[in-house]
């Protein structure tokens, strides 16, 4: 019977590998969710698949777990970075989190001329897209890099990845999604903060060969709105969910 619990874990899994709980997990399994030994936990690293687990040692402080099969094997994302500008702190968790669980490969907060979020606690982040793939069934877990200024970001960008600009000034216009629905390969997907990119930001995407815009309907989205509906569009003509 397969596990109700999801665990993500640093340690390597394998056939009759034990793994030692830090006390978080610890206090995670045991006090909160009240397993005890004897109890099956489907731990996942995002290197090995995922394997059922049995509780073998429980204590307050720490505690053990020995693997005993694979229950699914590591399934690897779209070679997808969703790149964002932060906005609002649980506005940017939801960012965060939709994208973990929607497949992206990599996170990437972008500060941009208009981005009006304060400093980008990074460990943070990377907790959430850890929880949303223990919710999800995801075995594998996107890097929440650290945040990066826009210019930067095009200065070094290998243009072998092709960008879905989101942008806002096409509302209403023809999605444009049909001309790429071909173009296979690395990708990322761009999309502004509240109030959206600066005119010299714009015109800036819209000269570049491997940028390719698009519009997310006829109306003007909230930017975490706009985050989820762009990879959603990206995964149904690209993605692994065509």
């Amino acid at each position: 019977m397969s596990a109700k619990i999801r665990l993500y874990v640093e340690h390597p899994l394998g056939a009759g590998q034990s793994v030692t709980l830090d006390k978080a997990q610890a206090h995670y399994l045991f006090g909160v969710m009240r397993q005890a030994v004897g109890g099956a936990v489907a731990l996942f690293n995002g290197r090995d698949g995922e394997w059922q687990a049995e509780i073998v040692q429980a204590g307050k402080r720490g505690g053990t777990l020995e693997c005993r099969d694979q229950s699914a094997p590591l399934q690897m994302p779209p070679d997808l970075w969703l790149c964002f500008a932060p906005i609002k702190k649980a506005r940017t968790d939801f960012i965060v989190e939709k994208a973990a669980e929607m497949g992206a490969a990599r996170i990437v907060p972008m500060m941009t001329q208009f981005t009006n979020s304060g400093r980008i606690q990074r460990d943070r982040l990377q907790a959430h897209a850890v929880e949303a793939a223990e919710q999800c069934g995801g075995t594998y877990v996107p890097e929440v890099a650290d945040a990066v200024r826009f210019d930067r970001m095009l200065a070094d960008w290998n243009p072998a990845r092709r960008i879905l600009f989101a942008d806002e000034a096409l509302a209403g216009e023809t999605s444009g999604l049909s001309d790429i629905a071909t173009l296979k390969g690395p990708w990322a997907i761009f999309i502004g903060p509240e109030g959206g990119f600066s005119d010299g930001e714009r015109a800036r995407l819209r000269g570049l060969e491997h940028v390719h815009s698009v519009t997310l309907g006829p109306r003007i989205l909230r930017a975490d709105t706009a985050a989820v509906a762009a990879m959603t569009l990206w995964q149904q003509t690209l993605g692994d969910w065509a």
